[in-house]
């Protein structure tokens, strides 16, 4: 009779080591720190897993039986199924990686709005003061995280929190606030129809950081386009310019002699008559002292600015730019599709993304000392482009003794360094008996000529009976008369403070510096080097509204004044685009004959076709 074998439960308790090692392990991986509690669940359940082993080992040779292989090889299984789940759950949690394939990139960061963040110097702060965390507006604001430590933001119930909800004025759910340091700013109000926007919040989050506003001048008189409501207008770009801080403003030169002093730029935007010339030098005059200015002219257009233009290099050509691969997308052949960018600021994150500008005319550049000038805007090589002469033509065929073979410049960005120099304020002046002029530097009889230094602030008239003008500079202190035995001292510090008058005999001293510099008259004084900025594109149509937001237009536009404007802190990128509205707008009839097809007719189709088959099988 065989003896039957006692069941050991306790036995079971070994598993808990295997156990114990898996939650251990995966706490670690998936979080990321391997801090007190996954440390010591991995010890225990080694420990236990190290006991059973050694305890078993002794009771019996089970290693070698088939069923402990067995067991051992769905074990190891097991664990590397663990390890390798951990290993996905970490790497998903420290690198974010999807594709979005959206037409606009909806669910991506745009380029500015990861440059911008990733750039934050301080932290900055989003308040959503609402009672449900929408999944679309969360994983927006989690992407901007993602990019920089500075960037956080939480949700609130004004509920809850009064005094918080008091301190930003919250009126009602849904409202989405910006805070920096003392700085809070409201970026819209979230319902069921509207959710969080990227353009809104990256445009706040620019004019937050932003400390100071730029004012930008659209020149009016000439048939410009209005920066007004209407046909060809440009209010979608003047709110894009309103969006990144900058103050917009109208320019008549005609009643206003120069560029206002407070302008960071001035955009002459397609005149379609020509400037004064008087209007022309106010624009010279304001590049000369550093000053930035956008140029959009169109074809047929004389604008008067040849002048201005060549002293940059720049000359507009009166060819029309055609580009025969653009037929594709229905925008006809005068509308050149650009996809070739400089090496610039203005166009660096543009890649091969498309820009067009119908009716467009090409630019010539030409080599100027102190111009520093890089195409923006390429077209396509020959023969897929070129600037044809012969407009009146039915069919566009190139002729190589009037066109011009691509690529063409359409657009060009041109630095130069200038130096400006102010007029300090002459100082008050005597009456003085006349002398010739030019007028030498006295010398007193028996005493050598004062140094450079002190000769700068002494009077270069001397006479018995004359009262010498002082200079600005030792008018505080000049002593005006001087006994004509008297004997000054030459330092500098004696010559700084009087005004000797010397004797009749006196002879001048023929020192070239020091009568330069004695110029009792007007001083100037050299102020650090600026660098004056334009920009020429041959086409304004591109920044109209309606075209503003098709493709890169806008960027062009945007990135371009921001680069004028010389603020460094605005990112110059490809900015965030709003979704398109994608909704079908059917008739009574429309809605009626979709219902048949759907619940009528496609069913019918589908029983027939059944029917048919069921009858060719009998």
């Amino acid at each position: 009779m065989k003896k039957i074998k006692k069941k050991q439960p306790w036995k079971y308790l070994f598993w808990l080591g295997p156990f114990f090692a898996t939650v251990g392990l995966t706490a670690g991986l998936v979080s990321g720190n391997w801090g007190l509690i996954p440390l010591v669940f991995l010890i225990i359940g080694i420990v236990i897993s190290a006991a059973w082993i050694v305890w078993q080992s002794q009771q019996s040779q089970w290693w070698k039986q088939r069923s402990t292989q067995a067991g051992t090889n769905a074990l190891v299984a097991i664990l590397a199924v663990l390890v390798i789940l951990g290993l996905i759950n970490f790497l998903s949690t420290r690198y974010h990686l999807r594709a979005d394939l959206t037409e606009t990139q909806l669910f991506t960061l745009a380029p500015q709005s990861k440059e911008l963040v990733r750039g934050l110097q301080q932290p900055v702060k989003v308040w959503v003061f609402d009672v449900n965390q929408n999944s679309q507006d969360r994983e927006l604001l989690e992407n901007y995280q993602r990019q920089g430590r500075n960037f956080k933001f939480e949700y609130v119930d004004p509920q809850t929190r009064p005094g918080l909800a008091d301190k930003f004025g919250v009126k009602e759910y849904g409202e989405v606030y910006l805070e920096s340091r003392d700085k809070r700013q409201l970026v819209q109000k979230l319902n069921e129809n509207e959710r969080l926007s990227e353009v809104k919040l990256t445009n706040r989050l620019q004019q937050i950081l932003g400390s100071t506003t730029a004012s930008v001048y659209f020149l009016q008189g000439h048939g410009e386009r209005p920066i007004s409501a209407g046909e060809g207008g440009m209010t979608q770009a003047v709110e894009g310019l309103s969006n990144k801080n900058y103050t917009v403003s109208p320019l008549n030169l005609t009643e206003n002699s120069q560029v206002p002093n407070d302008a960071a730029v001035v955009i002459v935007d397609g005149p379609k008559r020509g400037l004064f010339d008087s209007e022309v030098k106010a624009l010279q005059s304001y590049l000369n002292r550093g000053g930035n200015v956008l140029l959009m002219i169109d074809p047929n257009t004389d604008p008067n600015l040849n002048s201005l233009l060549q002293e940059w290099g720049v000359r507009l050509d009166n060819r029309l730019a055609v580009d025969v691969s653009g037929g594709g997308v229905g925008l006809g052949p005068a509308a050149p599709i650009i996809t070739d960018y400089g090496q610039h600021p203005i166009t660096k994150d543009f890649g091969n993304g498309i820009s067009f500008y119908r009716l467009a005319r090409p630019l010539e550049i030409t080599q100027v000392p102190g111009v520093e000038a890089t195409p923006l805007l390429r077209s396509k090589p020959y023969p897929n482009s070129w600037a044809e002469s012969d407009l009146q033509s039915e069919k566009l065929e190139f002729n190589a003794d009037k066109d011009l073979k691509g690529p063409l410049t359409l657009g060009v960005a041109l630095t130069r360094k200038v130096t400006a120099k102010s007029e300090a304020t002459p100082g008050p002046t005597t009456q003085a008996s006349p002398s010739p002029s030019p007028l030498p530097l006295p010398s007193i009889q028996g005493q050598p000529s004062p140094t450079p230094s002190a000769v700068a602030t002494a009077s270069p008239k001397a006479s018995p009976t004359s009262q010498p003008s002082p200079t600005p500079s030792a008018a505080a202190t000049a002593s005006p008369k001087a006994s004509p035995t008297s004997q000054p001292s030459p330092t500098p510090s004696a010559a700084a403070t009087a005004s000797p008058k010397a004797s009749p005999t006196s002879q001048p001293s023929p020192t070239p510096s020091a009568a330069a510099t004695a110029s009792p008259t007007t001083e100037k004084s050299e102020k650090p080097a600026t660098e004056s900025r334009l920009v020429v594109i041959g086409n304004s149509d591109f920044a109209t509204n309606g075209l503003f937001q098709q493709q890169l237009n806008g960027d062009v536009f945007l990135n371009s004044v921001s680069w004028l404007s010389q603020q460094d802190q605005q990112p110059l990128s490809i900015s965030p685009k709003e979704a398109k509205n994608r909704r079908i707008t059917l008739s009574n009839v429309q809605a009626s004959i979709l219902t048949l097809s759907s619940l009528v007719f496609l069913p019918l189709i589908g029983l027939l076709a059944a029917a048919f088959i069921w009858w060719r099988r009998r």
